[in-house]
């Protein structure tokens, strides 16, 4: 509300004495004391009026909704997203028909959550007309209006419930909400893939994301759109190691790591899931990998396997699958001695500190013994090489051509 960027745009837009105020997450996250992304604005200034307030400031205006009232202005190099007040005409679970109005409560009222239906003036006066502070520090998520109906105009406000509540919520979840999300689940499957993907990501790196997937299951919700997602021991595993357990900088709440935390030791589930979310060719690639870890990691067998994995596989996925591996174990036996817990974490710090040291041998080394250009020459540096990695890659340069003559 202070930053400079910020009191610019609201100054251009209430330049001529429009009602200007914060809407949505940023009053939320706020009166939380939460660090605010997005900030989202609500004016009864028409589209055009907004984008001549803001030009007439110097500040970039962009169409990026304005069929359905929304213009974003770009100040100090952040976006802030203006929207038109507006009620709702016609809905179709997916999208809405929308009419321009000056009824902040009209606006407030098509908005889904209670917690997410306040507005706030630049000077700090918070309007709360369904009660959303009271909400708030209940932890309570409840819907504005009918949990059913409001679900009806966009399915995707059913998983936007469980987001909430993983976010902002605590147990017992509000009971008529509930309901009305395990009665319209099916009508999840009419909703993009990318605005699923979206929320399951995010829904799996908030807070309480173990406890609302085990609610998500438990109310035949994952069923619908995520029927490979079965371990939940292991993501709530995850959970505890990422967020409690560990004080590392390099491991911190991960979507992906926690998706496949979820999932068996199949790829073609790992495959399926990344086809049905349309993941990024990066987070397919990468969820395949850790649904079907390539190396076996534990304190049993040591350091020189991680330095192994470091080595092939890279640094991201040796932690990941040390920490997917952890998680395992303890999702089957949690109760285990103190140094156990202290031999994986020195296993997660050598991802911190240990550097891939270079192979010293290369192709010509192999021609250099007589070996003549060919298959035979990548063979030999191949079986050098693991040798090499076997020796915890203790060998010099001279050991690994003592190693290569007597292979050849």
């Amino acid at each position: 509300m202070t930053d400079p960027a910020t009191r610019r745009v609201m100054d251009a837009l209430r330049a001529k004495g429009a009602d200007v105020r914060f809407v949505g997450g940023c009053v939320r996250d706020a009166v939380l004391k939460r660090p605010v992304a997005d900030i989202d604005i609500a004016t009864p200034d028409r589209p055009e009026t907004v984008v001549e307030l803001l030009e007439a400031a110097g500040i970039k205006a962009v169409p990026t909704g304005i069929k359905h009232g929304t213009v974003t202005a770009v100040a100090g190099g952040k976006p802030f997203e203006i929207t038109t007040l507006r009620l709702d005409l016609a809905t179709d679970g997916r999208h809405a028909k929308v009419a321009y109005t000056d009824d902040w409560i009209a606006d407030a009222a098509r908005r889904d959550f209670t917690i997410n239906a306040m507005s706030c003036t630049p000077e700090g006066d918070i309007y709360d007309p369904f009660h959303g502070l009271a909400d708030l520090g209940a932890e309570i998520v409840r819907f504005v209006g009918v949990p059913r109906q409001r679900i009806e105009e966009d399915y995707l406000r059913l998983l936007r419930f469980f987001r909430m509540y993983a976010t902002y919520g605590a147990p017992p979840p509000d009971a008529e909400a509930l309901a009305a999300c395990h009665q319209l689940a099916p009508n999840l499957v009419t909703l993009s893939a990318e605005r699923i993907r979206a929320e399951i990501l995010r829904i799996l790196v908030a807070p309480n994301a173990a406890d609302t997937v085990a609610l998500m299951r438990g109310e035949r919700i994952l069923e619908q759109i995520l029927p490979e997602a079965e371990n939940l021991g292991r993501l709530r595993m995850v959970c505890w190691l990422e967020t409690t357990a560990i004080r590392l900088d390099s491991v911190a709440p991960d979507p992906i790591r926690r998706l496949a935390s979820l999932l068996g030791g199949d790829p073609g589930d790992a495959a399926a899931v990344a086809d049905r979310l349309r993941l990024s060719k990066r987070e397919a690639a990468r969820l395949k990998v850790l649904a079907a870890p390539s190396a076996d990691l534990s304190p049993t067998i040591g350091m020189r396997s991680v330095h192994a994995a470091i080595y092939r596989f890279g640094v991201e996925a040796a932690r990941d699958w040390l920490l997917l591996a952890w998680a395992g174990e303890m999702a089957v036996e949690p109760r285990r001695e103190s140094g156990r817990s202290q031999a994986w974490i020195a296993l997660l710090e050598a991802t911190e500190t240990w550097k891939s040291p270079r192979f010293p041998l290369t192709g010509k080394d192999v021609t250099a013994q007589g070996v003549p250009k060919g298959p035979r020459v990548g063979e030999l540096l191949e079986a050098v090489e693991s040798w090499w990695i076997g020796s915890d890659f203790a060998a010099d340069r001279d050991a690994c051509i003592g190693e290569l003559r007597n292979r050849i």
